[in-house]
């Protein structure tokens, strides 16, 4: 079997890597770029460049969906979860930027369901909601996210095309490295970007305890306290979520099924103290 290189960062503990991951190589991030995009809204709505209710139609040329900028980023515009036309081998290699704008007078037959109606997670939509914040804009995704989110929390390592020299692909059978999907197309806003594990340990807290940029985007999902996305790729897969108290923490591992990063992830934030909660006193420890 392959190994699993793992990387794993917390609020409370050094870093640890195990199987040949590093915390400085750029790794496949996959969905968790879902909040960086939908930080970009955010702040883009901040500055007034646009409304997070926004027709879509106001930035697109889309038919009249109903579907706005906001819905897109709660996944309720109704759009299903991928592009048609996908391939198997590498599915996201033909979804360019011209197959997007050739879709988009498509989408109100291509609609799951009514926008507003129910919650359907969908890649299809953020590479939608990507291409509206480029055309908002007038400027790349690429350099969107540099200038509302990366340059203001002083973080560079995260891109779309990192060196082959600094990147961590997944390992095979015999040693040799396995080809990541292409991703750097319409994809690219729903889960193309690439981050070191250290950029994404201060990214995490940043974002969800800080709030250094504001309130958390509404990409986050939530379940009770815990504000968590993960992301998976072919062979990577990631966790990253924070609770009010100051626990956060970061799971990447390549190789490893998305299901087991999530349950791993979760287990290093129960046993995380709370930030500032007491340690043992010399009665717990027996003496």
């Amino acid at each position: 079997m392959p190994r699993t290189p793992t990387c794993v960062l917390t609020a409370t503990a050094s870093p640890s890597t195990t199987e040949g991951h590093a915390i400085d190589r750029f790794v496949e991030i996959g969905s968790l770029t879902k909040v960086l995009t939908g930080t970009v809204l955010m702040r883009m709505c901040a500055e007034g460049t646009l409304n997070v209710d926004d027709p879509l139609g106001r930035w697109l040329p889309v038919p009249d969906t109903g579907i706005t900028l906001r819905q897109l980023a709660e996944h309720t515009s109704g759009l299903p979860r991928l592009p048609p036309g996908l391939s198997r081998r590498d599915p996201y290699a033909r979804f360019t930027p011209a197959a997007l704008r050739e879709l988009l007078p498509h989408l109100g037959s291509i609609a799951s369901r009514p926008a507003g109606q129910q919650e359907e997670y969908s890649n299809l939509g953020y590479a939608v909601l990507g291409a509206a914040l480029v055309a908002a804009a007038g400027k790349p995704y690429e350099e969107l996210l540099s200038a509302h989110v990366l340059v203001p929390l002083d973080i560079d390592e995260v891109t779309a095309s990192p060196a082959a020299e600094s990147r961590l692909d997944a390992p095979g059978r015999f040693g040799r490295s396995r080809a990541p999907w292409t991703m750097n197309g319409a994809i690219l806003p729903a889960g193309g970007m690439w981050a070191t594990p250290r950029a994404l340990a201060r990214l995490v807290p940043a974002l969800l305890l800080e709030r250094r940029l504001g309130a958390p985007a509404l990409s986050w999902q939530k379940a009770g306290p815990l504000l968590w996305h993960n992301g998976a790729t072919r062979r990577a897969s990631v966790f990253a979520g924070a609770m009010p108290d100051g626990r956060w923490v970061v799971v990447h591992r390549l190789n490893g099924a998305s299901d087991d990063t999530d349950e791993q992830a979760l287990r290093l934030l129960t046993a995380q103290k709370p930030a500032g909660a007491p340690g043992p006193t010399r009665e717990d420890a027996g003496s």
